[in-house]
Formats: C-alpha cells, structure tokens, sequence
C-alpha cells in the first residue's frame, strides 16, 4: 500500500508540474499574440497615407507570429514528452523502495541487527572501478583517521565490485559500535594508480518528486538521484 501510495504521489507531481509549465507557455503565447495585434493595428492607423504598409511587410510579421506560435507548440510537445519519462522513471523507482543500493560514499557502519540484536554485522560497501586494477587496498578507518583494518583485493576488473567486511580489525577483535570510514587504493599491473571510487550502502525509504527532479529518500534527510545508484542489492 505504501509503494503505491508513494508511486501516485510522485506521478500526480510530475503530471502538475507539466500541467503548469504548458499554461505558462500558452499564457506567454496569447501575451505575445496580443501585443502583435495591437501593434499592427497601431501601425496601420498611423501609416503615412502617402506611404503605406505594403503587402509584403504585413506577411513578414505576420510569418514571424507564426514562427513564435509553432515554437511554443514544439515546446509544448517537448513538455509532453519529458512528462511521459518522468512518469516511467517515478514508476521504476517506486520498485526500489524496500531494498538496499550501492552510492558513492566512504561510510560504513557496525552495528546490531535489526532482526537479530545479538548479532552484531557491518553494513555492506563497495567499489567502482574505472580500470581494471592489479591490486586494491582497502583500509577502514576510525574517526581520528587510525587504520583498523586492511583488505587486499587481487585482479579486479572494471566494475563495481561489494566488499563484506566483519566488523574486526587486524588483530580479529570487534570493532566499537559506530561509523567508519573507507578509503581506497589501486593499481595497474604496472603500479600506476587506477580510479577506484568508494561506495556506501543505504536503503530506500521513499521517493519523492523535488524541484532537482525525482530523489530517492535513503533517510536521515539524505537524498540521492537515479544516477548515482550503481548497484542495487
């Protein structure tokens, strides 16, 4: 009930929003009309009687009217359109409510289990490679900046990739309760550095239509858009 709820909302916002920007189009469209009349009206009461408008001249404003007229139709058809993908893009984002996504971030959390308080897990993370890398290391850190642990990734290729991390640190002891922090290293086979971006994972509450466009709510006042999902889980 809460999916299409969310869906309807977000459909019904699209679908004002292109309502309101066609009547601003049109509204334009009969102010310009208007003025044109009235100028032409003007002009012609006011011509020199011994050296009046020709036929010509009449045509040519009255083509240009005509030029503004189809622009504002196109314009009116482009509406439609973006419309139309919004709509499609606000009903496949509702689908997303419910399930956890990979964004660009460096957060990861440890923390209790929400079915189980007795297990204590870390939140999934990930990295998005834009080259193929011979070696990654991976190093989690605390708020101070102290590296708690060290993972070492092999061979990865371009992609992105989740990394499972148990909440330990070197040693093998758990971590305090709290957040961390990802940082991440990687290289060719030839030991250049390679881009390889951090990735946090979060779950998707709601999505909501804003000004910027559709967003989805991963909560905690934290919005993000289609675009920087790069994994969904």
């Amino acid at each position: 009930m809460a999916t299409t709820d969310t869906s309807n909302t977000v459909v019904n916002n699209s679908g004002a929003a292109m309502r309101l920007a066609a009547a601003q189009n049109e509204a334009i469209l009969k102010e310009t009309q208007d003025r044109f009349l009235t100028l032409l009206v003007t002009q012609l009461q006011n011509q020199d009687p011994l050296n009046p408008m020709d036929n010509d001249q009449i045509t040519s404003q009255m083509a240009q009217l005509s030029t503004v007229n189809g622009i504002n139709q196109l314009n009116n058809t482009l509406l439609s359109l973006s419309g139309q993908i919004d709509i499609g893009q606000s009903m496949q984002a509702t689908s997303l409510i419910g399930k956890s996504v990979l964004i660009p971030g460096t957060a990861v959390k440890v923390g209790s289990n929400p079915n189980d308080p007795s297990l204590r897990e870390a939140t999934q993370f990930g990295i998005d490679f834009m080259a193929p890398a011979a070696k990654t290391t991976v190093q989690i850190t605390d708020s101070s900046g102290q590296v708690l642990r060290t993972i070492e990734l092999e061979n990865q290729q371009i992609g992105v990739v989740s990394v499972d991390w148990d909440g330990k640190n070197d040693l093998g002891e758990a971590v305090p309760d709290g957040q961390y922090e990802v940082k991440i290293t990687a290289v060719d086979a030839e030991g250049k550095e390679v881009l390889a971006e951090a990735l946090t994972a979060g779950g998707v509450r709601s999505v909501v239509y804003t000004a910027d466009g559709l967003k989805l709510d991963l909560g905690m006042g934290k919005q993000v858009s289609l675009f920087d999902i790069r994994k969904i889980m």
